[in-house]
């Protein structure tokens, strides 16, 4: 979550050095690759870019936010397209990689607003000066990571339900972090750091329980908590040890 998985990070046992490689890493080498291939010299945008994506790993976005905020930051908006175009070079360049969002009981993708995470954390942590370590954004990038690595087609989810509030008949939309694409199965998956309260707990876990169907659903909690499961049927494991077993590719015992 800190230092990311490139292999000189991960031997090198001095933090400052860690930190310098890291950073001569981004700047030097996939910056630089970026820029010279598709001759961007004197373009500001794409450091814009990297920085709004790096701070926002996670969330929820589209091209014309993302024009929106860099013509804020640059004093003339750029155009939908030219920042399409730049989300392809990051993804191309294996600095970020996007999610699609998927309606689960509609059955069908979301057009226009997807969601991005970092390829390798320590890049981002080192692009930002290891500044905003907010621990529940890096351990869903970090499940993220680990799902697509295990080979899986990962989408994040959408579950639409209806509600009444103050008496009026509304639809509501609440998020899945992960479906995990397995043929004609699927996994939900919710990244949480704690469960610590039941009214947490009720958050974290509303969603899965309003999908509507009878797939497998996991949250993954910070820490080395073994795997229990509730009486709705929701399974609940530390980080550590899901990161350390495939449980998704683990038959069901009844």
């Amino acid at each position: 979550m800190m230092y990311g998985g490139m292999p000189t990070a991960a031997i090198e046992p001095d933090e400052r050095e860690k930190r310098k490689y890291l950073q001569g890493l981004f700047s030097n080498v996939y910056i630089k690759d970026i820029v010279e291939r598709y001759k961007l010299r004197g373009d500001s945008l794409l450091d814009i870019l990297v920085d709004i994506l790096s701070s926002s790993v996670g969330s929820l976005t589209n091209p014309n936010k993302l024009a929106n905020t860099a013509g804020s930051r640059m004093g003339n908006k750029p155009s939908n397209n030219t920042i399409k175009n730049y989300l392809e070079y990051l993804e191309d360049a294996y600095l970020f990689q996007s999610a699609k969002r998927w309606n689960v009981k509609g059955r069908k993708y979301f057009d226009t607003i997807q969601k991005y995470y970092a390829t390798d954390l320590g890049l981002r942590n080192a692009r930002l000066n290891f500044r905003q370590q907010e621990r529940s954004h890096l351990m869903e990038n970090m499940i993220y990571n680990e799902l697509i690595r295990r080979g899986y087609s990962v989408d994040v989810g959408v579950v639409e339900v209806h509600q009444s509030i103050n008496g009026v008949r509304k639809m509501s939309q609440y998020e899945i972090d992960f479906v995990v694409n397995i043929g004609n199965n699927k996994i939900y998956i919710q990244s949480a750091l704690n469960i610590d309260t039941p009214e947490k707990k009720e958050q974290e876990t509303f969603s899965l329980r309003h999908t509507g169907d009878f797939f497998r659903k996991i949250v993954v909690l910070g820490g080395s908590q073994k795997p229990w499961t509730d009486n709705d049927g929701v399974m609940y494991i530390g980080v550590i040890p899901f990161l350390l077993a495939d449980i998704i590719s683990e038959p069901i015992i009844p």
